[in-house]
Formats: C-alpha cells, sequence, structure tokens
C-alpha cells in the first residue's frame, strides 16, 4: 500500500503538471506519513541529497557551457568542422554532427548544443537547400553527444545515484568511445540520406583554411582537455577541475577570442543560475523519493521481478532497455537516472555487468528519451529553433533514432566499447 501510495501520488502530480522536482518531493512526504515516520526525516534527506561536495562540479560545469555557447566558441567550432569535412555529399548534415561532437565534449549539455550549433547551422542548411525537417532532425538527435562525451554532469548525477559507487573519472573516459560512436552511425545516416534526397556537396576550402579553422578552434577545444586531464592526473578533483574549467572559459572568451560581451556575460549567468537551481532541487527531492524506494525494497523486488520472468540476460537487459526508454519520453532526465539507478543497477549487476557500462548505457537510453514525444525536450528546442511543427521533424526523424539505437545495443551487449579505455588508463 505504501509503495502504491508513493507512485500513485508522484504519477498524479506529474499528471496535473507539477514539476518533476516538487512530484518526489510531494511523493515523498505522502509516503513518510503514511509509514508513521518523523516528518523531519524528509526534509533531513532532501538536504543530505545535496550535501555532498561532488555537487559543486555540476554549477561549474553548467557555467563553462553557458560561457562558451555565448562566447562564440560554437561558431569557430562549426567552421572547422565545415572545413574538414563538408566536402563530402550533403556534407552539412555531417557537419552538424561533427559539431556537436566537438561542442557536446565542451558544452556537456545537449540543450546548450542545440542552442548553439542550431542557431548557427540550421539556417545555413535551409538556405544551402537543405530541407528544414533534415536540418532540425540531424541538430536534435546529435546533440545528445554532450551527455555522453566528457565533460557531462549528468555524469556526475548517476556517479551520485550509485551512493559513490562508480568513479567519475572512469565515467567520463569510459564515454569517449561510445559518444564517438553514435556519432560517427548518425553521421551514417545524414550522409545515407542526403544522398537519398539529392543534396550536393560543399566545395573543400583548402588546407590552409582546414589549418587556420583548427588554429582558431583550439583554445576553445583545449577547455575539455583541462577538466578532463586534470581530473585524471589527479591535478584536480572533479569540482576543482569545474571551477579551472570556468575560470578558463571565461579568459578564453574574453581575452582569447574577445567575443564575450557584458551582456553575454550577464546572460551566461543567469541562465546557469537558473539551471543550477533546477538541477539542485530535483537531486534534493530525488534523494528522499529515493529513500522511500530502498524503504520498499523496490530494488530487491525488481531483481527478483525480472530474474523470474527469465533468466536470459540478453532478454533482461532488453527489458531494461524497454523500461528506460518508455519513461525518458515522459520524464527529465535526471530524475530518471537518480530513480532508475538505485532499481536497475543491482538488476544488471547480478548480470555481470559493470557499473561504469550499465551508466554509459543508461546514459545514451535516456539521451534518446530527450529527442522523442510527447515530453522530449531537446526535440521541442529544436524544432523551435529551425521553425518547424513537431509532426513534421517526428515523421521523418526514425532513421536517426535507428541510427542511436544501434549504438545503444552496441553498448549494451559490447562490453569493450565502454571499458576499454578506463580500464587501460585507471587501472
Amino acid at each position: 500500500m505504501g509503495l502504491a501510495l508513493l507512485l500513485g501520488v508522484f504519477a498524479l502530480c506529474v499528471i496535473i503538471g507539477t514539476p518533476v522536482a516538487f512530484a518526489l518531493g510531494i511523493a515523498a512526504l505522502a509516503a513518510f506519513w503514511h509509514e508513521g515516520l518523523p516528518l523531519f526525516v524528509v526534509f533531513q534527506r532532501i538536504v543530505a541529497g545535496i550535501n555532498v561536495f561532488s555537487l559543486m562540479a555540476i554549477p561549474f560545469f553548467i557555467f563553462a557551457g553557458d560561457l562558451m555557447f555565448h562566447g562564440g566558441i560554437a561558431m569557430r567550432l562549426v567552421r572547422f568542422a565545415q572545413a574538414a569535412v563538408g566536402a563530402v555529399r550533403g556534407g552539412l548534415g555531417v557537419v552538424n554532427v561533427f559539431s556537436s561532437m566537438l561542442f557536446g565534449g565542451i558544452s556537456g549539455s545537449a540543450i546548450a548544443d542545440i542552442s548553439a550549433l542550431g542557431s548557427i547551422l540550421v539556417p545555413v542548411m535551409k538556405d544551402k537547400g537543405y530541407d528544414a525537417d533534415y536540418a532540425v532532425n540531424v541538430t536534435v538527435t546529435s546533440s545528445i553527444a554532450g551527455i555522453i562525451i566528457p565533460p557531462s554532469h549528468n555524469m556526475i548525477i548517476f556517479a551520485l545515484a550509485t551512493g559513490g559507487a562508480v568513479s567519475i573519472s572512469k565515467l567520463f573516459l569510459a564515454g569517449v568511445v561510445p559518444g564517438v560512436l553514435m556519432c560517427i552511425c548518425l553521421a551514417v545516416t545524414a550522409y545515407l540520406i542526403a544522398v537519398k534526397r539529392g543534396y550536393g556537396a560543399e566545395k573543400f576550402p583548402g588546407w590552409s583554411a582546414l589549418a587556420y579553422t583548427f588554429a582558431s578552434a583550439i583554445p576553445g577545444l583545449l577547455t575539455a582537455v583541462i577538466i578532463v586531464g586534470g581530473v585524471l592526473s589527479g591535478v584536480f578533483t572533479v569540482t576543482e577541475s569545474g571551477a579551472f574549467g570556468a575560470m578558463y572559459a571565461l579568459v578564453v572568451t574574453l581575452l582569447v577570442y574577445r567575443s564575450l560581451s557584458w551582456h553575454s556575460f550577464k546572460t551566461a549567468v543567469i541562465s546557469s543560475v537558473r539551471t543550477t537551481s533546477m538541477v539542485m532541487i530535483l537531486i534534493a527531492c530525488a534523494g528522499a523519493f529515493a529513500y522511500m524506494l530502498t524503504f520498499y525494497r523496490v530494488p530487491s523486488k525488481t531483481v527478483d521481478l525480472l530474474t523470474g520472468i527469465t533468466e536470459n540476460p540478453i532478454l533482461i537487459l532488453l527489458m531494461i532497455n524497454a523500461v528506460l526508454l518508455l519513461l525518458g519520453m515522459i520524464m527529465d532526465m535526471a530524475a530518471l537516472i537518480l530513480i532508475c539507478t538505485p532499481i536497475f543497477l543491482p538488476v544488471a549487476h547480478s548480470l555481470g555487468m559493470d557499473p561504469v557500462q550499465f551508466g554509459i548505457m543508461m546514459l545514451v537510453n535516456l539521451g534518446l528519451g530527450l529527442c522523442t514525444p510527447p515530453v522530449g525536450t531537446c526535440l521541442f528546442v529544436g524544432c523551435a529553433v529551425g521553425k518547424l511543427p513537431i509532426e513534421k521533424a517526428v515523421r521523418t526523424i526514425w532513421p536517426f533514432y535507428l541510427a542511436i539505437f544501434v549504438a545503444l545495443m552496441l553498448i549494451t551487449f559490447v562490453p569493450a566499447i565502454s571499458l576499454t579505455l578506463p580500464n587501460l588508463l585507471t587501472d
């Protein structure tokens, strides 16, 4: 009865439009009251949810991403990508994917990726004769590279959800190959669709132009190298690397590129404060909600349920992926990481899956949910940027869904894709 009340109150709050963070808190409060537990414990769990030093890295990563978004780094990355791969058939689609891989690896945010690159590339693609749905679909689906390729604040949230059982530095390394693999799948899909629709190719600008655009992009690209390299080398903690990354982004955009105006700086500060506030409130309330899930022994019951249906590890992993895909279509990613990790990680662990591999699988899976209706945040933002009705985008986006799904299956069933790099560099 208590578990039904917890889940029922949460579902009701979501249905009536209550923000997910508050829905989690209200549901936890109702369950505490039903069980006769002291209500002050709810607020202790809420405070404990964010009383973690490593979470200080999240506002720094978000601020660094906003600074780079508003400071002109995206344009330089697009120019480099266009010079490098724009000469292939339908090259601007491949440029879009390549740019997302580069910028996503710096900003760590899918929304920042769409906002920055979409506002640049989508109008250019339309002017060059590309259909609006193609331009939007490539932009939306490639944006989730920012979730997988480090540094990513969602990786920090996952590490928190595991109770510190997973190293953030290992997660950072584990995301590199899967992120590149997913982008390759998307680039191939973009190329094949471009050929089918008869899109042309851009002229190769020459090796000197390629070298110049690369040199111009280096200061921005070094942001990710400094952040990830500092953590892996032991020079910085994750929090310190985030702070240094934000300082470096400010120096690059203000003094090197000289493209950050006072107005842009204020906009970046306000945006990062808003995003950080939403993320922290969500993490805090999810802490109380996860406590009640553990109280009702949901993780162990889930293990028993799935293994009772079948003992085939392939089928169990497919079921976990199916549940995550369905939930990702209707709920916020950060909330799902915090709720689903304590439930499904024990199941995956019982099958012999490494927690790091499970984390990457979950991030790719939930990233796909950001691109799918009815609550696909990336899809909504991409359609708004491209001025395209959502129904038109959804009608032709399925080949890109398939590309991400292929990458997801490879990540799920080939552990070496996620684990080779962290095992080589951290053991």
